[in-house]
Protein backbone atom coordinates (compact mmCIF):
# COMPACT_ATOMS: atom_id res chain seq x y z
CA UNK A 1 0.00 0.00 0.00
CA UNK A 2 3.12 2.40 0.93
CA UNK A 3 0.51 5.84 1.70
CA UNK A 4 -1.89 4.57 -1.46
CA UNK A 5 -0.87 8.15 -3.52
CA UNK A 6 -0.67 10.49 -0.17
CA UNK A 7 2.33 12.49 1.22
CA UNK A 8 3.50 12.42 4.87
CA UNK A 9 0.95 14.95 6.41
CA UNK A 10 -0.40 16.05 9.47
CA UNK A 11 -3.18 13.79 10.74
CA UNK A 12 -6.27 15.44 12.83
CA UNK A 13 -7.52 14.30 15.31
CA UNK A 14 -11.05 12.28 13.76
CA UNK A 15 -8.91 9.87 12.30
CA UNK A 16 -7.04 8.65 15.15
CA UNK A 17 -11.10 8.70 16.36
CA UNK A 18 -12.17 6.39 13.93
CA UNK A 19 -8.93 4.17 14.27
CA UNK A 20 -9.38 3.64 18.10
CA UNK A 21 -13.33 2.75 17.29
CA UNK A 22 -11.76 0.12 14.28
CA UNK A 23 -12.99 1.76 11.52
CA UNK A 24 -10.90 -0.12 8.94
CA UNK A 25 -10.22 2.86 6.46
CA UNK A 26 -8.56 5.12 9.35
CA UNK A 27 -6.35 2.30 10.08
CA UNK A 28 -5.38 1.87 6.55
CA UNK A 29 -4.57 5.39 5.88
CA UNK A 30 -2.26 5.43 9.50
CA UNK A 31 -0.71 2.44 7.93
CA UNK A 32 0.37 4.25 4.76
CA UNK A 33 1.87 7.28 6.67
CA UNK A 34 3.64 4.74 9.16
CA UNK A 35 4.86 3.19 5.55
CA UNK A 36 5.96 6.73 4.39
CA UNK A 37 8.10 7.38 7.62
CA UNK A 38 5.58 8.41 10.27
CA UNK A 39 2.59 9.35 11.58
CA UNK A 40 2.71 13.30 12.57
CA UNK A 41 0.00 14.49 14.93
CA UNK A 42 -0.33 18.03 16.74
CA UNK A 43 0.23 17.78 20.58
CA UNK A 44 -3.66 19.16 20.91
CA UNK A 45 -5.03 16.09 18.89
CA UNK A 46 -2.71 13.68 21.57
CA UNK A 47 -4.70 16.36 24.30
CA UNK A 48 -8.00 15.77 22.31
CA UNK A 49 -7.16 12.12 22.53
CA UNK A 50 -6.41 11.57 26.43
CA UNK A 51 -9.47 14.00 27.15
CA UNK A 52 -11.58 11.53 25.41
CA UNK A 53 -10.58 8.41 27.71
CA UNK A 54 -13.49 7.11 29.92
CA UNK A 55 -11.02 4.72 31.92
CA UNK A 56 -7.56 4.03 32.76
CA UNK A 57 -8.14 0.78 30.38
CA UNK A 58 -8.71 3.38 27.16
CA UNK A 59 -6.23 5.87 28.75
CA UNK A 60 -3.63 3.06 28.69
CA UNK A 61 -4.53 2.20 24.64
CA UNK A 62 -4.31 5.96 24.27
CA UNK A 63 -1.02 6.02 25.91
CA UNK A 64 0.36 3.23 23.27
CA UNK A 65 -0.84 4.85 20.45
CA UNK A 66 0.93 8.49 21.14
CA UNK A 67 4.02 6.28 21.40
CA UNK A 68 3.94 5.26 18.49
CA UNK A 69 3.32 8.69 16.75
CA UNK A 70 5.84 11.71 16.28
CA UNK A 71 3.64 14.41 18.18
CA UNK A 72 4.66 18.18 17.08
CA UNK A 73 4.38 20.74 19.69
CA UNK A 74 3.00 24.46 19.99
CA UNK A 75 5.65 26.71 18.76
CA UNK A 76 5.96 30.67 19.71
CA UNK A 77 5.47 30.92 15.41
CA UNK A 78 2.19 28.03 15.75
CA UNK A 79 1.31 30.49 18.39
CA UNK A 80 1.24 33.42 16.63
CA UNK A 81 -0.58 32.03 13.64
CA UNK A 82 -3.22 30.34 15.43
CA UNK A 83 -3.88 33.67 17.03
CA UNK A 84 -4.36 35.33 13.48
CA UNK A 85 -6.39 32.82 12.08
CA UNK A 86 -8.53 33.05 15.69
CA UNK A 87 -8.86 36.65 14.62
CA UNK A 88 -9.81 36.43 10.94
CA UNK A 89 -11.85 33.27 11.46
CA UNK A 90 -13.20 32.86 15.01
CA UNK A 91 -16.69 35.38 14.15
CA UNK A 92 -17.39 34.66 10.93
CA UNK A 93 -16.45 30.89 10.19
CA UNK A 94 -16.47 29.45 14.13
CA UNK A 95 -13.19 28.58 13.80
CA UNK A 96 -11.90 26.74 17.33
CA UNK A 97 -9.36 27.19 19.38
CA UNK A 98 -7.98 23.44 18.44
CA UNK A 99 -8.52 23.34 15.14
CA UNK A 100 -6.57 26.83 14.81
CA UNK A 101 -3.52 25.23 16.38
CA UNK A 102 -3.60 22.33 14.22
CA UNK A 103 -3.91 23.88 11.33
CA UNK A 104 -1.50 26.76 12.39
CA UNK A 105 0.69 23.65 12.92
CA UNK A 106 0.00 22.12 9.44
CA UNK A 107 0.58 25.37 7.96
CA UNK A 108 4.19 26.58 10.25
CA UNK A 109 5.33 23.25 9.30
CA UNK A 110 4.89 23.20 5.64
CA UNK A 111 2.33 19.98 5.93
CA UNK A 112 -0.73 18.69 4.33
CA UNK A 113 -3.60 18.37 6.93
CA UNK A 114 -5.53 14.98 7.16
CA UNK A 115 -8.89 15.46 8.36
CA UNK A 116 -12.43 14.42 7.81
CA UNK A 117 -13.84 17.88 8.92
CA UNK A 118 -12.98 19.44 6.23
CA UNK A 119 -15.08 22.41 6.84
CA UNK A 120 -13.85 23.35 9.90
CA UNK A 121 -10.57 24.28 7.77
CA UNK A 122 -11.52 25.04 4.38
CA UNK A 123 -11.44 28.71 4.53
CA UNK A 124 -7.73 28.93 5.26
CA UNK A 125 -6.07 30.28 2.38
CA UNK A 126 -2.59 28.30 2.25
CA UNK A 127 -3.89 25.21 4.57
CA UNK A 128 -3.74 21.86 1.94
CA UNK A 129 -6.83 20.11 3.31
CA UNK A 130 -7.28 16.47 2.34
CA UNK A 131 -10.08 14.10 3.08
CA UNK A 132 -7.87 10.70 3.28
CA UNK A 133 -11.50 8.11 3.08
Amino acid sequence: MAGKGFQMGLTDTDICIDAARGKFEAFEFLEGQQQLGQILISVISAMELVQGCKNKAELLIVRRFLGEVVILDISPTISRRALQLMEEFSLSHGLRIPDALIAATALECNLVLYTLNVRHFQMIKGLKIIRPY
